[in-house]
């Protein structure tokens, strides 16, 4: 049995010690006007993105834990006109030129 034991330890060990292929890079996400706002602040850059077209950090906002999950398209009609469209655009287009 210490023999069978040991023959599986020696031949598993080279198995072990190879490493698999490098995973090819992956893209950048992709973030437009529809991506839950949790998962663009979860960004740096599209955070920044944020920040700097609405003018503040929109995690401080009191309610950001109740609309955390909504995109911006579905906040936007709620927000009492202070998304407008030509916001929407600015921060569309910037996010889209993210890389």
């Amino acid at each position: 049995m210490k023999i069978l034991l040991a023959a599986l330890i020696a031949v598993a060990a080279p198995v072990a010690a190879q490493t698999a292929p490098a995973a090819a890079p992956t893209p950048a996400a992709e973030f437009n006007l529809d991506t839950p706002l949790e998962t663009l602040v979860a960004d740096p850059a599209a955070k920044a993105v944020l920040d700097k077209d609405m003018g503040s950090d929109i995690t401080k906002h009191p309610l950001y834990d109740n609309f955390k999950t909504l995109s911006l398209n579905s906040v936007a009609p709620l927000s009492g006109g202070a998304m407008s469209d030509d916001l929407l655009k600015k921060i569309g287009a910037d996010l889209a030129a993210l890389k």
